[in-house]
């Protein structure tokens, strides 16, 4: 089994790349290469709420076992995000409300999970190793 841990502070979205680099590197080994880029996607659409929604952080996990990646981002906020509405669409020029829509389509499973402090945002994809 493969992963990644990281630590991104509030705020900091210069983390952002950070991690996508991280992730990318993760992944070199998958033959899946729209599946690396979706994760990539996805993980950076989590952080990044995690980084604006909060002042506290968040700690970014990644696993890969069994040709299955799994991306945890946990925050340190007890509020649990709105889910997204399938049927609202984002208006054209809004400049946010667009990530769990995407991770909600995109990934192959997902979720939220409440913790005693916070909360973690998760997304499974499948993949294969080459």
């Amino acid at each position: 089994m493969r992963g990644l841990r990281r630590r991104v502070g509030g705020a900091d979205l210069a983390a952002v790349p950070e991690v996508r680099h991280a992730l990318r590197e993760m992944l070199g080994h998958w033959r899946e290469r729209d599946s690396a880029a979706v994760a990539e996607l996805l993980m950076s659409e989590l952080v990044t709420n995690a980084l604006v929604h909060t002042e506290t952080g968040a700690v970014v996990t990644a696993t890969v076992a069994d040709s299955r990646l799994r991306v945890e981002v946990r925050d340190f906020v007890a509020a649990l995000p709105a889910p997204p509405e399938p049927h609202r669409p984002v208006p054209g020029d809004a400049t946010n409300g667009r990530g769990l829509a995407l991770v909600r389509s995109l990934a192959d499973d997902w979720g939220i999970r409440a913790r005693p402090v916070g909360k973690v945002v998760w997304f499974e994809l499948d993949g294969e190793a080459a």
